[in-house]
């Protein structure tokens, strides 16, 4: 009987870290030579840009070809000065378009602009209707959250679902002049039920880029 409790204990310990995460799900947490922290946080910022490994109909949805590393900064003129190459070909080979701020681009503008993003800040584009990426995301503490969005272009709409359940269906609420003029925007809540490891799908129309999510936390559960 004592070893039986011990063993349950071990058993509880591993499963409230993963309780949440869907037992069928193949995909990983991104990491790579620069990136190491793991599974992305919240409270804190969601980096669109750090979608999960497992390819395509596991870690996103796309259509497959990476627009922004794979096409567009392979020519030298997008190899900006302020860039390395590790910023121009990030996620080069995967499915999704992906691509960063620009001089040429996104700090170039004559007249005011909502919001400036980073140098080099890295963006999901060239977004199509029905395409979505999957977060194995740590939530520290379980509660509802605001959410703020990094973003260019259409006031489109777009949703996160948490474990394969619809979590909030949000929209932009202002368009910005094209799609290197961008804007930070709260547009709405979510709320996580528990701690612990979890499967975020973000998913989203056509028109946009998305660079993060903030989320910040306003009440605990």
């Amino acid at each position: 009987m004592k070893t039986l409790i011990v063993v349950i204990g071990i058993i509880s310990v591993s499963f409230a870290d993963w309780a949440a995460m869907p037992t069928d799900y193949e995909g990983k947490p991104f990491e790579d030579s620069v990136y190491k922290a793991g599974p992305q946080i919240i409270p804190g910022r969601i980096e669109c840009a750090y979608f999960d490994f497992g390819g395509e109909g596991i870690a996103y949805h796309s259509d497959g070809t990476n627009h922004g590393s794979g096409e567009l900064n392979l020519q030298p003129y997008h190899h900006r000065p302020q860039a390395t190459s590790y910023i121009w070909s990030f996620r080069a080979n995967e499915g999704v378009s992906v691509s960063y701020t620009k001089d040429i681009a996104d700090f170039n503008h004559k007249n005011p602009v909502p919001f400036s993003p980073e140098t080099n800040q890295l963006y999901v584009g060239w977004t199509k209707n029905g395409q979505w990426l999957n977060y194995t995301v740590n939530i520290k503490t379980a509660g509802t959250y605001k959410v703020r969005v990094l973003y260019s272009g259409h006031s489109t709409n777009f949703s996160f679902s948490l474990n394969h359940k619809l979590a909030g269906e949000y929209k932009i609420p202002t368009p910005t002049s094209g799609l290197h003029t961008w804007n930070r925007a709260e547009v709405g809540t979510i709320t996580f039920s528990e701690a612990g490891l979890q499967l975020l799908t973000f998913a989203y129309n056509f028109g946009n880029n998305f660079a993060y999510f903030d989320f910040e936390l306003v009440e605990k559960k």
